[in-house]
């Protein structure tokens, strides 16, 4: 409440026409949910952000564990996970018309791209950070290797694994976005650049605090479900 306060007050003050206040933002935000506008921006925009985290969780998370479990793969991979970790992946994007042109794929790469990196580097560290003597002590019972990999490191890895797609899925949201701003018009990404173009701040702002709002929502359930799963002491009832 004290931000809308701030950001009402603020709106009001004759600093610049781009920024409106709250008020215009929740008015022009319920226009745009009656008349369907934001129904038909997110049918568009969360069909790819979901192929991209469900590819990058899946495919992610056992590169990750890879790295984590064979030296010669880590030589081979974590640099170029560090590279894309810290690259200015928005001015790579666009580059990505070149191999998908301006379709939904492009998106997609773009998710995997931004999300990729996080959820690789989570799982390569939750493996590699396993206790030594848990591991140690399953061999000296005869475990075999699988033993050690499913009953010791998997487990023991399976809280960073998961914050790691939960940060994976933070991403994403930025990469689809920007995605959508700087190679594929459509969605909510269209939403905000069209009406940036047509000086409708009230109804650019009302887009870019929905996707705001969803991704604040969606990461707020994935904590809640981290935190009963693997910190019961920390979960909320």
């Amino acid at each position: 409440m004290l931000v809308l306060a701030a950001w009402e007050i603020a709106g009001h003050w004759p600093v610049s026409l781009a920024f409106p206040p709250a008020s215009r933002v929740v008015a022009a935000a319920a226009e745009m949910a009656l008349a369907g506008d934001f129904g038909r921006a997110y049918a568009v925009t969360l069909p790819p952000l979901v192929a991209g985290i469900g590819i990058v969780g899946i495919t992610g998370v056992a590169l990750g564990i890879a790295m984590g479990l064979s030296r010669a793969f880590e030589w081979f991979a974590l640099p170029l996970m560090v590279v894309l970790q810290t690259a200015p992946i928005a001015a790579i994007i666009p580059l990505l018309t070149y191999f998908y042109g301006v379709s939904a794929t492009s998106k997609i790469a773009a998710v995997i791209l931004l999300a990729a990196p996080i959820v690789v580097l989570n799982s390569y560290r939750g493996i590699r950070n396993t206790n030594a003597s848990l591991v140690d002590m399953c061999r000296s019972f005869l475990g075999t290797r699988r033993q050690q990999v499913t009953k010791i490191m998997l487990p023991h890895a399976s809280g960073m694994i998961f914050a790691g797609l939960r940060l994976g899925v933070s991403a994403g949201f930025i990469g689809v976005v920007l995605a959508e701003l700087l190679i594929s018009p459509t969605g909510i990404g269209d939403l905000i650049s069209y009406n940036r173009s047509i000086a409708r701040y009230d109804k650019m702002f009302a887009a870019i605090v929905s996707i705001l709002a969803l991704a604040t929502v969606t990461l707020s359930l994935l904590q809640r479900l981290e935190n009963r799963l693997f910190r019961p002491d920390h979960a909320v009832p």
